[in-house]
């Protein structure tokens, strides 16, 4: 357990490095934020192919009966397509509220609050009666942004609304991922699942990136600036999500919860260290408030029998 515990924690510090070197990009290039999320998700496919195969074999290996697509079912269509739709809508949302504002205060809000909006909408959508305790963690992950915002304005001088508006629709698409995800019957295997999610959503921000004219600010970036979209598309994404899921193989899913709220912190951490983003004592203790509220609101969330998967 200790070790798939390691690997999660080491998941989470790969994944906090993509709103890091994001920034440098948008920084020192005229590379927009959509085109970027495109980059990614073109630069990770091969690998999610290579790891859907793999796992295909693994299947094949034990007798299972496995194919590379789903059944093409209404429902699994609709589920994988609205995977699809929530993670391209994802990219662009979450890369856009990093350039508007910064790596750290995007990450805490679009990161930290959907695990509290997930239990919470649990109730209405999966007919879980919320506990006290989960509202109680909405509203202290509330309180715990609104100290975020504070503290940005502050360091700032003034309200970057825009960024935060991005990283709350962020968080809003990362809570409709969440729940999709849950509904999931494709029945497919975790890696064929991420290949198709997220071949579907470079198919839909593809066209989005052509019309509005993202793809003229690649001719700005260097063999370094590549070399970290590279870097983007296959360390905290591929490394990362098979870390994740080869430590969830051994984790408790409650630990596991927990464990993935390090990321936000390691990217506020990283955005000190590197980019000098200052959150102040206002955000500082604005982003422990919300990341005990998530940490709550994943305990109380997973101590309760699901009503159905």
């Amino acid at each position: 357990m200790i070790r798939g515990a390691l690997l999660i924690a080491f998941a989470s510090l790969l994944w906090a490095t993509t709103g890091i070197v994001a920034k440098f990009l948008f920084s020192d290039t005229e590379l927009q934020p959509l085109t970027l999320g495109l980059l990614r998700l073109l630069v990770a496919l091969p690998f999610f192919w290579l790891l859907m195969k793999r796992e295909l074999d693994q299947h094949s290996t034990k007798g299972e009966r496995t194919r590379i697509w789903p059944a093409l079912t209404p429902a699994a269509l609709l589920v994988l397509g609205g995977l699809g739709l929530f993670q391209a809508f994802y990219q662009g949302s979450y890369l856009l509220a990093v350039d508007l504002t910064g790596a750290g205060i995007a990450t805490l809000i679009s990161l930290c609050l959907p695990p509290v909006l997930v239990a919470i909408l649990a109730a209405p959508l999966l007919g879980e009666k919320p506990r006290l305790v989960t509202v109680l963690a909405l509203i202290a992950a509330i309180a715990g942004t609104g100290m975020l915002v504070i503290s940005d304005m502050d360091t700032a001088g003034t309200l970057r609304l825009a960024g935060i508006l991005m990283a709350l629709l962020a968080a809003a698409v990362y809570t409709g991922f969440t729940l999709t995800s849950r509904y999931n019957s494709a029945g497919t295997p975790v890696f064929t699942t991420a290949f198709v999610c997220f071949l579907v959503a470079a198919l839909l921000l593809l066209p989005t990136v052509w019309l509005s004219g993202g793809f003229t600010g690649l001719e700005t970036l260097g063999l370094t600036d590549w070399l970290m979209v590279g870097y983007i598309g296959v360390v905290p994404t591929c490394v990362g999500y098979l870390c994740f899921f080869t430590g969830m193989q051994t984790t408790p899913a409650t630990l596991s919860s927990i464990i993935v709220t390090l990321e936000p912190l390691f990217v506020a951490l990283l955005a000190w260290l590197v980019l000098d983003e200052i959150l102040g004592p206002t955000g500082i203790a604005g982003a422990l408030i919300l990341t005990l509220a998530v940490i709550v609101a994943s305990i109380s969330s997973r101590s309760k029998p699901a009503v159905r998967d």
